[in-house]
């Protein structure tokens, strides 16, 4: 809920996006319960918004999701996410996983690499579980070893990596709407719509093909692209 204790969030970004100087607005944060639905139809009308939902899961398994409180299950789960890609086609989601909570069993752990596989997320991010204070977790035993939880967080990224290179290549021959960040070395880097700062792939443009200015949008051709970064040029250049 809002602080105005009700969910209101559509007409926060209706206004928002009549403020002159805002370019794009990204959602990050959404919890999976109680989403508001008539976001999705305001991101379709409205180009500032980008296609683009940041929705940590923290994980699919129905007895940590219960031990988690996260008041959802795998099912439910699932097909809210369905929802978001029908609702609005091209929609990139972004989540963050933690394996080796206080009674994750194997058998969980296989319904999470299982279902990652499944859902092909644009982006994602896994983390191995931390035992801290002052949370609810911290009252359980942190009982998965520390080795496990990091394998079990590599073969989640092994996995992703592969969905993220399959996702890139179908990328190159596109041109994309990019802000630029910064120039680093003999690259300018920006961003797309679907890449929040830090955590999303970058977009590489050759500096010797083009001055580009930090904070200026440009469309950029797609030529090459890795696991977690594209390579371009700008629209109507020819890449060498």
């Amino acid at each position: 809920l809002d602080l105005y204790k009700k969910r209101n969030l559509a007409e926060l970004l209706e206004n928002l996006v009549k403020v002159e100087g805002i370019e794009w607005i990204r959602l990050h944060y959404a919890f999976p319960t109680g989403f508001p639905m008539d976001v999705l139809d305001l991101m379709n009308r409205e180009p500032k918004i980008c296609n683009y939902i940041d929705i940590p899961l923290q994980h699919i398994a129905d007895d940590v999701l219960k031990s988690m409180r996260r008041g959802t299950t795998q099912e439910k789960t699932t097909k809210l996410l369905k929802q978001f890609r029908e609702s609005v086609p091209g929609i990139t989601i972004r989540t963050t996983l933690i394996v080796g909570y206080p009674g994750e069993t194997e058998k969980d752990f296989q319904t999470l690499k299982t279902w990652v596989e499944e859902m092909r997320f644009e982006r994602l991010g896994c983390f191995a579980y931390s035992h801290e204070e002052n949370t609810h977790a911290y009252l359980l035993e942190d009982d998965v070893p520390a080795e496990v939880k990091q394998q079990r967080a590599n073969e989640i990224m092994e996995i992703q990596s592969q969905i993220s290179w399959e996702l890139n290549q179908e990328k190159i021959g596109h041109t994309f709407r990019c802000i630029i960040d910064r120039k680093e070395g003999s690259h300018f880097v920006g961003r797309t719509e679907f890449d929040s700062p830090d955590v999303d792939n970058e977009v590489l443009i050759d500096a010797s093909l083009t001055y580009l200015k930090t904070g200026e949008f440009v469309n950029i051709r797609i030529t090459d692209a890795t696991e977690f970064d594209l390579y371009g040029v700008p629209a109507g250049a020819v890449a060498e």
